[in-house]
C-alpha cells in the first residue's frame, strides 16, 4: 500500500501513544528481510511500519510484497532520494498520518523484540528525542553517537569527539540515559511536536550528515536527545568509515560536513574550517595523488556555501 493511499487509525482504545516506524532501503533484499522479522517480533508492535523503497533494482519489491505480519505501507519514488530524501519522505508520511512517535531506521539493524517498549517507558519529561543504542551480532556495543561533538574549537578538524562507544566501552557500563549532541538515523525516535518545532530531514543532503544535521536542530530549538541503555538495536553490518574521498561519496562527505560547520559553527573561526580544510587537500593533492580528491573538496565548498 502506499502512504498516499493508506487508512490509517492513529487513536487507541487505551490512550497510548501511537508509533510510525520509518525505514529506508536501496538494494539490500537481504538486509532488509530480516529488519521486517525484528520488527514483526516487537513485544509492542508498531502502528505502522512505513518503508520507502528508494527505486532499487533488486528483488526488494518481492520481499515487501510477501510481508503479511506488519502494518506496512511502501512508498516508491521514482528515482533513488539517498537517505536524506528516503527520510524526509517517510518522516512527512508518518507526520500527515497523525502518529504521535515517529523512529527512523535504516535497512541494517534490527531491534531486541523488547526495545520499543523500554523506548516509550522513558519518562515523559525526557522522551521527545531517544536513541535506541546499537550493539554489533556479537553483542558489543558499537554506539558512535556523538557525547560531544564540538562546534566551537576551530582546532578540531573533526566536531565529534566522544562517542558512547569510547565513552563507556560496554554498555554495562553506560547509565540508564546518555545525553548525546548527535544522532544516526538508526533507531532515532521523535515525537510529533519535534517535527512541528524543527519540521522535516533536510533531503538536499542526499547521503551523510543529514542526521547530524538534524540533531542540531533539534537542540538548538531546545530538546535533549538521549541514548537508551536497555533500548537494543543490533546492526547487521560492521561499520565501514573509510570511504573513498576521491569518489562520488567524498563529495558529499566534504560538502555536508562543510555544511554543519557553515551553518552551526559557534563562531567565524569555525565557520571557516571548510576553506581551512580545502586548502591543505588541495595542496597536498600532488603528493599524496589525490586530484580526485582536490576536484571534490572544492566542488563540495562552492556547493556548502551556496546552500547556506
Amino acid at each position: 500500500m502506499s502512504a498516499d493511499a493508506a487508512e490509517v487509525s492513529t487513536g487507541s482504545t487505551s490512550g497510548a501513544e501511537t508509533v510510525a516506524v520509518v525505514v529506508v532501503t536501496y538494494n539490500r533484499a537481504a538486509l532488509l528481510t530480516r529488519m521486517l522479522a525484528g520488527l514483526a517480533a516487537l513485544e509492542r508492535q508498531p502502528d505502522a511500519v512505513i518503508v520507502v523503497d528508494n527505486a532499487s533494482t533488486d528483488h526488494t519489491s518481492t520481499v515487501l510484497d510477501g510481508v503479511t505480519d506488519l502494518p506496512l505501507q511502501v512508498i516508491r519514488p521514482q528515482e533513488n532520494l539517498g537517505g536524506a530524501g528516503g527520510f524526509n519522505r517517510g518522516v512527512q508520511a508518518a507526520y500527515d498520518q497523525g502518529f504521535d512517535r515517529i523512529w527512523l531506521m535504516d535497512d541494517d539493524v534490527v531491534p531486541a523484540p523488547n526495545s520499543l517498549d523500554v523506548l516509550l517507558s522513558v519518562d515523559d519529561e525526557v522522551s521527545d528525542c531517544l536513541l535506541t543504542v546499537r550493539e554489533d551480532t556479537q553483542g558489543r556495543l558499537v554506539e558512535k553517537a556523538a557525547v560531544i561533538f564540538d562546534l566551537r574549537n576551530p582546532l578540531r578538524i573533526k566536531p565529534k569527539t566522544a562517542m558512547v562507544e569510547t565513552t563507556y566501552r560496554t554498555r554495562e557500563a553506560m547509565p540508564a540515559l546518555v545525553e548525546i549532541h548527535n544522532v544516526p538515523f538508526e533507531g532515532f525516535m521523535v515525537r510529533r511536536r519535534v517535527v512541528d518545532a524543527i519540521g522535516l530531514p533536510d533531503p538536499d543532503f542526499f547521503i551523510f550528515y543529514d542526521d547530524v544535521d538534524y540533531a542540531l536542530r533539534a537542540r538548538r530549538a531546545g530538546f535533549r536527545i538521549y541514548a537508551v541503555r536497555d533500548a537494543v538495536l543490533v546492526r547487521q553490518l560492521d561499520f565501514d568509515q573509510q570511504h573513498d574521498l576521491s569518489g562520488w561519496k567524498g563529495y558529499y562527505m566534504y560538502r555536508n560536513l562543510f555544511r554543519v560547520h557553515l551553518r552551526y559553527g559557534e563562531n567565524a573561526l569555525v565557520r571557516a574550517k571548510p576553506w581551512l580544510i580545502t586548502a591543505g587537500v588541495v595542496a597536498l593533492s600532488p603528493v599524496r595523488g589525490g586530484r580526485a580528491e582536490a576536484r571534490n573538496v572544492r566542488r563540495a565548498l562552492k556547493d556548502a556555501r551556496a546552500s547556506r
